[in-house]
C-alpha cells in the first residue's frame, strides 16, 4: 500500500491501465470489424429478404438485410456469390449471382434478377416474397482487381451480365483514389430489357470524364442512336480502349455472344492477358 501511495507508482499503475484500455479497444474493434463479414465460402447463411422492387414484367430488385446495420456481406470487387433455392419440382437448385451493392452499402445487399419462364433458380426468386430468407454462400470467382491496375476497362455485356459490369465500375468510379476509366458496350434484345439504365446513367451523369455506356439493341425503337443488331468488330473498335499492356477487356453474356466477342477481340489483337469472362 505505501507503494502505491508514491507517484511514480501511480504513474505507472496509470500508464499500464491505459495500455490494457488501448488493447481492449483494439480487440473488440478489430474482432467486431472481422465479426462484421458475413460471407461465408464453406457454408450456406441465410439473409431475410426486407424488399422487392418489380422494375418489369420479368425483373426486381430484392433487397436483402445483414444481421445487423453495420455489417457488410464481404465480397471482393468483382467477384460474385452462390443462392440456393428450389426449382418449381421442389428441387434444391444453386446458381451464381453477382450483387449490384458493394461493401460500401452497410447493412444490406440487392440482387437485381431477370426471371425467366423455364429458369430453375428463376421460380425460386419469383415465388420469394418480403419475410422469406435466402441462402447463399462466397465469394467465388477468379477476378480480382486493384485500384489503378490497368489504365482502362473495356465491358463487353449482354443481358443479365451486366451485373458484374456495374459492380465493378461502381467500385472504380466511387473511390476517389483510382484514376481508372469504364467503357461499356451493353447489349439487348429490346430497350425494355436494359437492366439498371437509371444507374448507368447515373454513372454517365456523375463521371462524365470517367465513364462511357454504348448501348446495343436487336430490336431497337423508331428513335435509337445507339448501335443496332449484335456487338460488332467494328463497336469494339470504336468504344473500347485500343489493345495495350495496361487495357484490359472484361466480357459476360449469354454463352453465344461470349463466344462471339472472343473471336472478335482474337481479331482485332487484344491478347488473353488482356481478356477475361466472367
Amino acid at each position: 500500500m505505501e507503494f502505491l501511495e508514491r507517484p511514480e507508482a501511480q504513474l505507472i499503475v496509470g500508464v499500464a491501465v491505459a495500455v490494457v484500455a488501448v488493447g481492449a479497444t483494439a480487440y473488440f474493434y478489430f474482432s467486431s470489424k472481422k465479426s462484421k463479414v458475413c460471407l461465408n465460402p464453406e457454408q450456406f447463411k441465410e439473409f431475410k429478404l426486407v424488399k422487392r422492387t418489380q422494375l418489369s414484367h420479368n425483373v426486381a430488385k430484392f433487397r436483402f438485410e445483414l444481421p445487423t446495420p453495420t455489417s457488410v456481406l464481404g465480397l471482393p470487387i468483382g467477384q460474385h456469390i452462390s443462392c440456393r433455392g428450389k426449382d418449381s419440382q421442389g428441387e434444391e437448385v444453386v446458381k451464381p449471382y453477382t450483387p449490384t451493392t458493394l461493401d460500401s452499402d452497410i447493412g444490406y445487399f440487392e440482387l437485381v434478377i431477370k426471371m425467366y419462364p423455364q429458369g430453375r433458380m428463376s421460380h425460386h426468386f419469383r415465388e420469394m416474397r418480403v419475410g422469406d430468407y435466402l441462402a447463399v454462400k462466397g465469394p467465388k470467382g477468379r477476378f480480382k482487381y486493384q485500384p489503378g491496375q490497368v489504365r482502362a476497362f473495356g465491358m463487353l455485356a449482354g443481358g443479365s451480365g451486366i451485373t458484374p459490369m456495374f459492380q465493378v465500375a461502381r467500385a472504380i468510379l466511387e473511390n476517389p483514389n483510382d484514376a481508372t476509366k469504364v467503357h461499356l458496350i451493353y447489349a439487348n434484345v429490346t430497350a425494355e430489357d436494359i437492366l439498371l439504365k437509371e444507374e448507368l446513367e447515373g454513372l454517365t451523369a456523375n463521371y462524365p470524364d470517367r465513364f462511357k455506356v454504348y448501348y446495343v439493341l436487336n430490336q431497337p425503337p423508331e428513335e435509337w442512336s445507339g448501335g443496332v443488331g449484335f456487338v460488332s468488330k467494328e463497336m469494339i473498335q470504336t468504344h473500347c480502349p485500343a489493345p495495350a499492356n495496361d487495357i484490359k477487356i472484361l466480357r459476360c453474356g449469354p454463352p453465344p455472344m461470349n463466344k462471339a466477342m472472343a473471336a472478335h477481340l482474337d481479331a482485332l489483337g487484344y491478347s488473353p492477358e488482356m481478356q477475361f469472362q466472367f
